[in-house]
């Protein structure tokens, strides 16, 4: 069983929430599934100085090469991939899935998704691929599926009213469940939008890792 994991850089103010990816990555191992790493190969929309908090003024890296830290060299070009190769797909979090993989974080409800993933992301949804979505990243779901899908990022009230006036249905939810929609295939976790430490996040993660996996035919 393949699945695909998608990486937006490394590290939480500009990329992967590092945790969650490691989380995620960890849970489908153990539930016996073989793991492909992908990312879109652009630059980041920005460079953060994970000590300051700051922007590095001037500074440019690469998703692909970032998310190669994470995945440990071995990461595929999402614009190489083929959803039909994989039984499953899962977004982690970190501001890069709304820097990214799309720009929510500057654009709230008129976000677009980068075209190699929505690509990606849309040939899932229209195949029936299950998917999880995690922390930000759900925020993806309404351009994904389209209007009326089920959706979590937690309790954030503003992020919930973004994701409705894309047309999704926000469903609030504490840290350790998931929001499924069995119609579409889908599901959401907060993990660090409400976690207060790894241990919280892993038990959302687990839970909606063990549900998408579940969701295959």
């Amino acid at each position: 069983m393949k699945v695909a994991l998608v990486l937006s850089g490394c590290g939480v103010f500009d990329g992967t929430e590092i945790h969650e990816a490691v989380l995620t990555l960890l849970a489908l191992v153990r539930a016996g599934a073989e793991v492909e790493f992908l990312a879109p190969d652009i630059n980041q929309s920005r460079v953060i100085n994970h000590v300051t908090g700051q922007v590095s003024e001037g500074e440019t890296r690469n998703v692909l090469v970032e998310a190669a830290r994470i995945a440990r060299g071995k990461v595929k070009n999402i614009a190489e991939a083929v959803s039909s190769d994989y039984a499953a797909i899962f977004f982690p979090g970190g501001f890069g899935a709304a820097t990214n993989l799309s720009d929510f974080a500057s654009k709230g409800a008129d976000c677009r998704i980068q075209e190699d993933v929505m690509r990606f992301a849309k040939s899932a949804a229209d195949a029936s691929i299950p998917a999880c979505y995690i922390c930000i990243a759900p925020t993806m779901i309404p351009l994904v599926y389209g209007p009326a899908t089920r959706v979590t990022i937690g309790t954030d009230e503003d992020t919930a009213n973004a994701i409705t006036s894309m047309g999704g249905l926000h469903v609030p939810c504490p840290v350790n469940d998931y929001v499924i929609d069995e119609v579409r295939k889908v599901v959401s976790t907060p993990a660090y939008m409400l976690a207060q430490h790894i241990a919280e996040a892993a038990t959302g993660i687990d839970a909606a890792v063990a549900a998408t996996l579940a969701l295959i035919r």
